[in-house]
């Protein structure tokens, strides 16, 4: 194996990295209830999970206040510290990359994402119809309120119970 070829997980782990713009808000709550999910699933253990933003501006920091108010309002804790994405060693560490909008999704194939392992968030929503999925958004709520945090919270949990069960069946 080269440096350049993917060393995309572990024997016991599929790493799965969830994107948004600063890493303080969506991709941190995603991160979370993901692993909430997994773990009431007594799955966690399968996977290796990350988030992280496209842009510095928050590097270090904990999630948005908001964001930690809502997971807290579900029993979740967020300790992530934001990142920004880290091309091309994410695209080869992580097997799953998911974007949380469309903008994010086209700025990280700028930056080198395999196309075949990125996808929007939303696209495993199974509350969407199937026709919807794959243009699906999940909102940016950082210039909201409480009501976009509390609604952004649902999309994502509807989105991480699809994801869980798709690599579940499927992980590859």
């Amino acid at each position: 194996m080269t440096a350049l070829e993917p060393q995309l997980d572990t024997p016991a782990q599929v790493g799965v990295l969830f994107v948004c713009l600063g890493n303080i808000c969506r991709s941190p709550l995603a991160e979370g209830i993901f692993l909430d999910a997994a773990r009431k699933r007594q799955v966690a253990g399968r996977f290796r999970v990350d988030s992280c933003g496209l842009g510095a501006w928050h590097a270090g920091e904990l999630p948005d206040e908001r964001a930690r108010l809502e997971a807290s309002r579900h029993g979740l804790t967020l300790t992530h510290r934001a990142r920004q994405v880290r091309a091309p060693h994410d695209f080869l560490e992580f097997r799953w990359i998911l974007a949380m909008d469309r903008s994010n999704a086209a700025r990280l194939t700028n930056l080198g994402a395999p196309a075949s392992r990125l996808r929007l968030m939303r696209s495993f929503d199974p509350t969407l119809p199937v026709s919807e999925r794959f243009d699906a958004e999940v909102p940016d709520p950082y210039t909201g309120g409480e009501r976009d945090f509390q609604e952004v919270f649902g999309l994502l949990r509807s989105a991480c119970e699809g994801l869980l069960d798709h690599l579940i069946r499927c992980p590859e």
